[in-house]
This record gives structure tokens, sequence and C-alpha cells, in this order.
């Protein structure tokens, strides 16, 4: 097993009209820990076909489930209200285990 790159270290989508299934091959770790919670709770829609010594996985799943979402930047006056909602309001990181009153 050799160690590949982060270049190497791709996610490919797998989506063609003639199928009702996509396939997602990925070494993520935060889509592969989402596709897996997906799976578990949804097994009929999503599961995994494999996984690689090099730490991929290749999810199959109904395309129904799958969307892309586009995020425009955001607009220099809502960054502005953000910014003084923040300081109006505070901003408190919360960690794990630490419950606030």
């Amino acid at each position: 097993m050799t160690k590949l790159s982060k270049y190497e270290k791709e996610t490919i989508i797998n989506w063609n009209e003639g199928e009702r299934l996509a396939s997602i091959y990925t070494f993520n770790a935060s889509l592969k820990r989402r596709l897996a919670d997906f799976s578990r709770n949804y097994p009929l829609l999503c599961r995994l076909e494999r996984s690689t010594p090099e730490g991929g996985v290749v999810y199959v799943l109904d395309k129904s489930r799958l969307s892309i979402r586009l995020v425009p930047p955001y607009s220099e006056e809502r960054k502005a209200a953000a910014s003084a909602y923040a300081r109006e309001h505070g901003f408190q990181v919360l960690t794990p285990g630490k419950k606030t009153a």
C-alpha cells in the first residue's frame, strides 16, 4: 500500500442519465462520514459498495437523494449585517460535551 498525496485523494461522482443510481468515490473524511451515516439510516437508498486499501470508499445511492448546492459569495451588505448581528449578540464557540446554561 502506497501513501497517496492530497492531489491523488479525489472525489468522483459518477452520474449518468441512463441509470437511477449514482456512485461516489471519495477519500474526503467528512463526506465518507456523511455517506456512512446516510447508508445506516437509509440502507435501501444508499450502500457502501467497496473500500480501497488506500482509504477511499465507493458508495452507490439513488440519484434522487444527491444534490449539488452552489453558494454565491455574500454581498458586502450581508457581511456587514452578519458582523453587526455578531457584535450585538456576541459570539460563543461551543465545544463538544460542554453545555451552556
